[in-house]
């Protein structure tokens, strides 16, 4: 039976973390709270646990899982190569609610669906989130909700729509930002805003030192 483990004590974390960790070494999915809203993650190198998640949200490979990673210098093992825009973006806001779509390093034996050679990744904001992460290693993490449905901000709203399809539910407390992650696409000659979130695209601008319009055009702009 997937349970729902209190994270608010210290007793309650290291137990669900604990869960939460032999749950993913076992190719199971959990469901963890971040800074945005709660994900649904595996881990991103056992790809019956990515099948797993995306059946779990009534989802095709059509949709790729994005990867959450613990720390700035996970990315180093993931990524083709470092841009500088890449680099700007991380150090203004990670951890926190934007991901980067980037050219993956082809070595990769992880299949997170339709990628076409990149890989979405992001540092959440969150002390539950990063410490699960830290231990686990990469994880593929999306909306813990099915698909079409409203993201979960809590981890009991997350249970009702996915119940018995996690084997552990992390309960962190009501998600603060409640909104996406901002998803900028860096794989391509100029950074491309594909969904504005908690990252406004004026913010992206700035530190890119480019006009959040140009940031927002269409692909074929």
């Amino acid at each position: 039976m997937s349970i729902i483990h209190d994270c608010s004590t210290d007793e309650g974390r290291e137990a669900g973390l604990k869960a939460a960790v032999d749950a993913v070494e076992a190719g199971r999915l959990v469901v963890l709270p971040t800074d945005t809203v709660y994900g649904l993650g595996c881990d991103a190198f056992n790809n019956q646990a990515v099948a797993s998640l995306l059946r779990a949200k009534h989802r095709g490979p059509d949709m790729p899982v994005p990867v959450l990673v613990g720390s700035w210098t996970t990315v180093d093992g993931l990524v083709r190569e470092h841009t500088a825009a890449g680099r700007a973006l991380v150090e203004a806001f990670w951890p926190g609610g934007l991901s980067l779509v980037v050219n993956q390093a082809p070595s990769l034996p992880w299949n997170l669906g339709d990628t076409r050679g990149t890989v979405m990744l992001r540092m959440p904001l969150h002390p539950i989130a990063i410490e699960l992460l830290r231990r686990t290693g990469p994880m593929a993490v999306s909306s813990a909700n099915i698909s079409g449905q409203e993201p979960a901000l809590t981890a009991v709203r997350a249970k009702q729509q996915l119940g018995a399809e996690a084997a552990v539910y992390l309960d962190g407390g009501r998600a603060t930002i409640g909104k996406p992650s901002t998803i900028v696409d860096l794989s391509g000659h100029e950074a491309r805003i594909l969904r504005e979130g908690a990252i406004t695209a004026e913010q992206i601008g700035e530190v890119l030192g480019k006009d959040p319009a140009a940031l927002r055009r269409p692909a074929d702009g």
